[in-house]
């Protein structure tokens, strides 16, 4: 029996205000779903982040309602939680219950354990760093099911790992149930998967599908899993999308005709235009000669940034290129500059996603929630 681990889909995200890209979180999406159907997976798991807003674009509807229809006409079901990107911090219906209510996909995300074909499912929406104490008795409560089930055992949540990112760490592996086969993860946009020996199965992270803003632009390879469980172990297999490339060069601006030489040999005649940024680094930089030069990549990029850098700045972005996501970072700056973990966790973690979407509500929500707790906390 195989299943398809798919996360992070983001429908709907219309990076740098382009229509391609928006394409491009299309394109990738189906393709998954049509590697599932071709090699006739058993069911599919969707772990949270499946819109880039709760309010998604009619576009977005309806590419997951379309997906969602052809894995049903192929007999293949479906089961999904919700990520941070998917709940309204305002009282209101997420939008993906509609395919629960239809019977086009299942729903999992409040805990309650679920048998399927004698697999044990359990999935929990995202939860807060703050709401996690109270999940600790619920995690033992799944995890004496969980030893008792004779077939495999599957957890499916949207949480940071602190062994996999530290910046972006909610949980520790030690705080999870010990006796499921596979943790499927989301939440964290680079793929991984690594294991424990406190724990029965794998914890697997198969990253976003597409790059997403907050990853700025690299090379990377963007996918999901193929997870086979015939056998008593899971064993999960990173299936490859075919993304459109994007590209970071960090080039000298006394030899700018030569590096963009170079850049556009890298580059080369693509199926699909990259997005290209450029960190020139120089004394006395005249932005009309960059702008020529840089013109000579328009017609072979999709998109092409540049900035200029100072010495005291590119030592700045080689630390930036460590963390893996550019978040890790802002995060870790943030922490000197407040002087507070939690503080700087809920500036950067819950406020600025849903500043920078412009979900100003929810922004105020979560502000007054956050002091009506912190004036509670208080009064203890």
């Amino acid at each position: 029996m195989i299943f398809s681990h798919i996360s992070d889909t983001h429908l709907g995200l219309v990076q740098y205000g382009s229509e391609e890209r928006e394409d491009d979180v299309y394109r990738a999406f189906n393709q998954a779903i049509d590697t599932s159907i071709k090699d006739h997976v058993d069911f599919v798991i969707f772990s949270g982040d499946i819109f880039h807003v709760p309010n998604p674009n009619g576009t977005a509807i309806i590419q997951m309602a379309n997906a969602l229809k052809r894995l049903k006409q192929n007999k293949i079901d479906s089961f999904f939680i919700l990520g941070e990107h998917d709940i309204s911090r305002i009282r209101t219906t997420p939008i993906p219950y509609v395919y629960h209510n239809l019977e086009f996909s299942k729903y999992i995300g409040l805990g309650n354990p679920l048998e399927y074909k004698n697999i044990l499912l359990v999935g929990f929406d995202k939860i807060r760093k703050n709401e996690m104490p109270a999940f600790e008795e619920k995690f033992a409560d799944i995890d004496k099911i969980a030893k008792n089930h004779s077939g495999h055992k599957i957890l499916v949540m949207h949480q940071g790992i602190t062994e996999f990112n530290k910046f972006a760490g909610e949980l520790l592996s030690t705080d999870l149930p010990k006796n499921f086969t596979y943790y499927a993860m989301g939440h964290l946009h680079d793929h991984d998967i690594k294991h424990f020996s406190h724990l029965n199965g794998p914890i697997a992270y198969p990253g976003s599908i597409e790059l997403t803003t907050s990853e700025g632009i690299k090379e990377t390879e963007k996918g999901f899993f193929e997870v086979d469980i015939s056998a008593q172990e899971a064993t999960p297999n990173w299936i490859k999308l075919d993304t459109r490339q994007q590209f970071s060069f960090k080039i000298g601006y006394d030899e700018i005709s030569k590096s963009i030489d170079e850049v556009c040999k890298k580059i080369g005649i693509p199926e699909r235009k990259p997005i290209v940024e450029l960190k020139i680094e120089g004394d006395d930089i005249e932005t009309d000669i960059i702008q020529t030069q840089i013109s000579r990549l328009n017609s072979l990029t999709l998109r092409c940034f540049w900035k200029i850098i100072s010495k005291d700045e590119t030592d700045s972005s080689v630390l930036l290129e460590k963390p893996r996501v550019i978040d890790d970072e802002l995060f870790r700056l943030s922490v000197n500059a407040l002087g507070s973990e939690k503080i700087a966790s809920f500036a950067i973690k819950e406020l600025l996603p849903l500043l920078t979407a412009d979900r100003l509500k929810e922004a105020t929500q979560i502000v007054i929630e956050n002091y009506e707790h912190y004036k509670k906390e208080k009064r203890k």
